[in-house]
Order: structure tokens, then C-alpha cells, then sequence
């Protein structure tokens, strides 16, 4: 359960952390967050085959902006996510956003997904991590760090 970051950089705006016991991808974001990093992050996870079949946390709360948020470009990203779905059962994928634009991005990207014959990810929209945590039916002491 080691920590690990996209591009090995601990200050990217992106920090991840692999869960194999729990079978999750858990994210933090801060900062500032644009398109590219958030298509790395999508690569840079996302492609590896160990982590194939699991759900996803990502806690957009520490984010102070987002950048290159229109709504091709959350298309965009939706479609690429879509490609890249492991063929397993349906898995879930919780988004974390207490402020409004964020959380808008996350329900627009919940949509297209939802579009998207060949998504096999639920997404769900929380405005807190422990109503996220529960929808993802993980305990807060078990989920850990970021």
C-alpha cells in the first residue's frame, strides 16, 4: 500500500495511492488541475494491468482551480476513460467535489460515461469523502490516506 504519484513527482497535482487489498485507486488532487495532467493521470493509471477491475476515489477537495474545464474537453476525457475499462464486472468509480464547478464537471463526465457503450464504471458525484466512501462500501478507517 506504498503511495504512489503520477510521473514519480510528489508535488503533481495529482497523488495516487494503489490499493490491492481493497482493490481501489485512491487519488488526491490539489492545486491547480489541468486537462493534460488529468489525461496522465488517466494514462498513467489507468493502463497498467494490475489495477484492472478496480474502483476509483478521486477527492477533488484539495483543488483550488481547474483549467481547460469545457465540455469537449470533459467529453474528451470521458471517451478515453471509456476506452480504457477493463472488460470485468461493473466496477465504480467515486468522485469527491464540495465546491459547484467541480462538482458540475464530475456530473458532466458522469453523463457521457453513462453514454458510452463501452463503460463498465459507474460514476457517482459526492459532495464529502465519507458519503463517497460509503457509496464505494469502504469504511473510513480502512480507506487510509489520500
Amino acid at each position: 500500500m506504498s503511495p504512489a504519484s503520477c510521473g514519480g513527482d510528489s508535488d503533481m497535482p495529482l497523488e495516487h495511492r494503489i490499493d490491492h487489498h481493497l482493490r481501489v485507486v485512491f487519488t488526491r488532487g490539489t492545486g491547480t488541475l489541468t486537462d493534460a495532467e488529468v489525461s496522465a493521470y488517466q494514462r498513467g493509471v489507468w493502463l497498467r494491468p494490475e489495477v484492472a477491475g478496480y474502483d476509483e476515489l478521486v477527492d477533488m477537495s484539495d483543488v483550488e482551480r481547474v483549467t481547460d474545464a469545457s465540455p469537449p474537453r470533459v467529453m474528451r476525457l470521458a471517451s478515453l476513460s471509456d476506452g480504457m475499462d477493463a472488460r470485468a464486472p461493473a466496477r465504480r468509480f467515486a468522485i469527491v467535489a464540495p465546491r459547484d464547478f467541480e462538482f458540475g464537471l464530475g456530473r458532466m463526465y458522469g453523463a457521457h460515461r453513462e453514454m458510452d457503450s463501452r463503460s463498465t464504471k459507474r460514476v457517482g458525484v459526492f459532495r464529502t469523502r465519507p458519503v463517497a466512501l460509503a457509496w464505494l462500501g469502504l469504511d473510513h478507517e480502512a480507506a487510509g490516506g489520500p
